[in-house]
């Protein structure tokens, strides 16, 4: 289990997640990369206090919206070439941690088709809103 999720400011919380999330993206730094699109699978997880996500009405309205995660990306992938993802992780959950009710934000990346003999290649960042 991720250590984060013991997190005393998350106790409160409610996690919504973007599993496996797979975008076509120009990222990378060398010359190869650059020229086309790879394979990025994306998960996202949000820590959203239950006080702020529990729904009186069952209206949409009331939560955090599953679209909020996926525009937050295409609108990052849209910005064009992207060399680290580092950055994409970081530029991702800095915008995460904008919306008003998320309190902490975990990001991850992974490249799957870098090297024949692993799953993938990846960079994951999780980071809590300061008081």
């Amino acid at each position: 289990m991720f250590a984060a999720l013991s997190h005393p400011r998350l106790a409160d919380c409610r996690r919504l997640f973007l599993r496996n999330y797979e975008v076509h993206i120009n990222i990378g730094v060398h010359d190869f990369e650059k020229r086309g699109e790879q394979r990025v699978v994306i998960n996202v997880e949000l820590f959203v206090p239950l006080s702020l996500s529990t729904p009186v009405h069952d209206k949409l309205n009331e939560v955090v919206d599953y679209d909020f995660m996926r525009s937050t990306i295409a609108r990052r992938v849209a910005q064009g070439h992207i060399h680290l993802q580092e950055t994409l992780c970081d530029d991702v959950v800095r915008t995460m941690l904008e919306h008003p009710q998320v309190r902490a934000a975990r990001v991850s990346t992974e490249k799957p088709d870098v090297y024949p003999d692993c799953d993938a290649v990846g960079v994951e960042v999780f980071r809590i809103k300061e008081d």
